[in-house]
């Protein structure tokens, strides 16, 4: 067998619309279960007219189409031939399943390859000269087929249509297939559609005496002779196999000919040159005939057709073989598709190669005596479903003037991308035109969630918006599913992030270190905290309550998981237009900000803690009340002081330990809220921490001798907005952020400066405020599912992350 080259050609993407089956996974699904998916029903007109056979293979629904997202004007869809309006959903599927977001490959060079036999439509829109529109001519006209397709996704490849008869899409495949080896296109859109409207045309056939009067197809059987006709549209798309994301199968080769004049007639099948083509193909490519294990025949079920095909079938492929070849044909299970049969075939082979099960073959009994191979055991019959062992795969199509094809498929041997991190939940992003859309795909996403494969795809897909995608949604493929939908605007959102203060350290982001970015920024830090004895990636990794005692450990863990979470969100594309911290928090502020390094910044944090273990502070602690700010300067003790303002009726008091217990005791009494916090026994924000200040101050005018001015993005917590044109307010220096170590934090109040329908992220070790801020925050947020987000370390951070990058900060025009 030839070996693999960079040049190889492969599908990469594939779907269709074919009888009774909505999308691939359903035909798959029925032909598995041995459904006979042609039906007796007046879908198309009533039932015995002209004495036609009753069964015809129809698709479900070709009443709908959406328009608006195609950019097709309503009186051009109104007018525009069914088999375009499946063409352009079906082209945006195969795509899709590519892995592919469409709007990569506008102004491409790609080529659009459409096989079509009929059009049945345009005589009803030109029937009466007063009705007439004119957009008929540019709905119906077949060459539309292929240039609506290049008008639509906007490709600047070739772009035609192949009228080759029941060849026509594997004809349409030969071409695209030399024109990407010829440079002609990069990748290549290939179609084949047919659509059953008239039922003129079923009579021209039927007098033909190509049609079977039960409406079969008996293909190989000894009572074939006539095919039943079938509607379908199966698109595939193509690239190079250096840049598939998906690889269905390579083309290993594929030839075309034509049996030229024959005495019988041109619509007679020559097996003789049939059986040329196929040696050719084989010569040409280097292929080993022997390697093949199954072959997909034309197989129409009609005398002629079936005899002339399968000799020459067995004359080329059965000689010195050890094993039967397997064949089959898929118009036994739909019925004959005519211009789409070849990609139907294909769709079946791609099934095969995916599933590792061949599909039995429908209505074979007893064996064509005209066929001796059949009898003889060189040839077999997939009568039920049966293992596909591997190997190679042919297909034949051939089309009712001659022209006959022959393609040879390798499988992809499935070699999984793997993109998951063993313990880090998945996270999968999903847009779609309806929420039932989403909802679909999210149900997909739980069915395969452990296909990474399918999951890598999906979000490659939807990395970016897609135009036209109003609802989007995201799926945490935890041990429990956490999946969210939503309606989307068409405006930018904009992004505030809140960093949290003392009392977040309750999980430090042991799950995150398995994030290469997270974990690098935490190692970054770790270094520098080295040369004071601090090992921050153990105090990550393995930190335990105890361990946050110390209120050295605290201030830099938390201060450092807030770096390496800004960091990662960076990394992901997501930038603040906003910015507000809460105590400590406002020592991250400065390096989102871009005021402090990332080095300038743990070292702050350092220095902070370092100040209050060196100074022998009294034993402090803290407590959420639920009064509001006046009440708390009204009720607290003379040794407890309102040190947080954190919404309208939450405020943080902070004092000497016991004082503060009994003030929770006494207001419980009176049921109203309060609760301790942990702050590793400092009396933040109160007079208790005073001492502390000068020596925090001589440190960090070490760290930031130059300092920065800060910008109008970074809301101060730490100075009433009264004195926001002060010195002290503009620069991210050491007396402001002493300030921040000493005076209350005005929380509440910075909030306000939120915009309305902002998406705010906390960035925390743990999900601390996240009550307070939508208190706060009021009516100015939509419910969480629309407007309000939480960003913590814990394994459900990242549905958080894909909630703003995916859902709900930016929509393309």
């Amino acid at each position: 067998m030839a070996a693999k080259s960079s040049d190889d050609i492969v599908i990469a993407g594939i779907s269709g619309r074919l009888p009774e089956s909505s999308n691939l996974e359903e035909f798959k699904q029925q032909l598995f279960d041995g459904v006979d998916l042609v039906t007796d029903d007046e879908r198309r007109w009533p039932s015995g007219l002209y004495n036609l056979p009753t069964r015809t293979g129809k698709m479900k629904d070709i009443s709908h189409f959406d328009a608006t997202f195609f950019g097709v004007h309503p009186k051009q869809a109104h007018t525009m031939d069914p088999q375009l309006r499946f063409l352009l959903e079906v082209t945006y599927e195969a795509i899709v399943d590519a892995g592919v977001n469409p709007k990569d490959i506008k102004g491409s060079k790609t080529g659009v390859y459409v096989g079509v036999f009929q059009n049945e439509s345009s005589e009803f829109w030109t029937k009466d000269p007063d009705e007439t529109t004119g957009y008929s001519l540019t709905g119906c006209s077949v060459c539309m087929f292929a240039n609506r397709i290049s008008y639509a996704f906007d490709l600047k490849g070739p772009s035609y249509v192949v009228d080759s008869a029941c060849s026509s899409s594997m004809v349409a495949l030969n071409q695209a297939v030399w024109a990407m080896k010829n440079g002609e296109c990069d990748a290549a859109i290939v179609a084949g559609v047919n659509l059953l409207l008239k039922p003129e045309t079923s009579l021209e056939f039927s007098k033909l005496g190509m049609l079977n009067a039960e409406g079969k197809c008996k293909s190989f059987d000894a009572s074939g002779n006539g095919y039943v006709r079938s509607e379908a549209t199966v698109v595939i798309y193509l690239q190079k196999a250096t840049i598939a994301k998906r690889v269905y199968a390579t083309i290993l080769g594929m030839k075309v000919n034509n049996d030229g004049y024959k005495v019988e007639g041109i619509t007679f099948p020559s097996g003789s040159m049939q059986n040329e083509l196929i040696r050719d193909t084989y010569t040409k490519f280097g292929v080993d005939r022997s390697e093949v294990t199954y072959l997909e025949a034309h197989g129409t079920g009609t005398i002629a057709g079936d005899t002339q095909e399968v000799n020459s079938i067995a004359d080329f492929f059965c000689e010195n073989r050890k094993e039967p070849l397997l064949i089959g044909s898929v118009k036994s299970n739909m019925g004959h598709p005519e211009s789409a049969s070849g990609l139907c075939s294909l769709a079946k082979v791609v099934i095969t190669m995916e599933s590792g099960f061949i599909p039995a073959n429908l209505h074979f009994h007893s064996p064509n005596k005209n066929i001796p191979a059949l009898s003889d055991g060189r040839l077999k019959v997939v009568t039920k479903n049966e293992p596909w062992q591997g190997g190679l795969v042919a297909i034949n199509s051939f089309g009712a003037g001659g022209t006959n094809s022959h393609l040879i498929l390798k499988a992809n041997p499935k070699e999984k991308i793997k993109q998951n991190t063993p313990g880090v939940p998945r996270i999968v992003a999903i847009s779609g035109r309806t929420s039932d859309a989403v909802h679909t795909l999210i149900d997909q996403v739980k069915k395969h969630r452990d296909d990474d494969e399918f999951l890598y795809l999906v979000n490659q897909v939807h990395q970016d918006g897609i135009k036209g995608h109003q609802y989007r949604g995201f799926c945490l493929l935890n041990d429990t599913p956490v999946c969210e939908i939503g309606d989307i605007s068409f405006q930018k959102r904009p992004v505030w992030f809140i960093y949290s203060g003392m009392g977040s350290q309750k999980s430090i982001g042991k799950e995150l270190m398995q994030i290469e970015v997270f974990r690098s920024s935490i190692k970054k830090s770790s270094v520098v905290l080295q040369q004071f004895g601090i090992d921050l990636e153990d105090i990550i990794v393995n930190g335990t309550d105890s361990t946050f005692e110390n209120v050295l450990n605290t201030t830099v863990a938390i201060v450092g998981v807030q770096i390496a979470l800004t960091d990662l969100l960076k990394f992901l594309g997501v930038d603040p237009d906003g910015i507000i911290g809460h105590s400590i928090g406002e020592i991250s502020c400065a390096y989102a900000d871009e005021t402090l390094t990332s080095e300038q910044t743990i070292l702050t944090a350092y220095h902070r803690g370092k100040s209050l273990i060196d100074n022998d502070l009294v034993k402090g602690s803290m407590a959420a009340v639920g009064l509001s700010w006046e009440q708390a300067h009204q009720r607290c003790p003379s040794n407890v002081f309102p040190a947080c303002h954190n919404a309208q009726n939450i405020t943080t008091v902070s004092g000497l330990s016991d004082s503060v217990k009994a003030f929770v005791a006494q207001l419980t009494s009176e049921n109203i809220f309060a609760k301790e916090v942990k702050v590793s026994n400092v009396a933040f924000h109160s007079k208790y921490v005073a001492k502390a200040g000068p020596q925090f101050h001589k440190a960090l005018k070490q760290i930031i001798p130059f300092p920065k001015p800060r910008t109008s993005k970074w809301i101060s917590s730490s100075i009433p907005e009264s004195k926001w044109t002060t010195t002290l307010a503009q620069y991210s220096s050491p007396d402001y952020h002493v300030e921040n170590f000493l005076s209350p934090v005005l929380f509440h109040e910075a909030l306000q400066h939120v915009p309305d329908n902002a998406v705010v992220i906390e960035i925390a070790p743990s999900a601390l405020f996240q009550g307070i801020i939508k208190r706060s925050l009021g009516s100015k947020i939509t419910p969480h599912s629309e407007g309000y987000t939480m960003l913590d370390v814990n394994p459900n951070f990242q549905s958080f992350i894909l909630q703003w990058i995916f859902q709900w900060v930016e929509v393309p025009p």
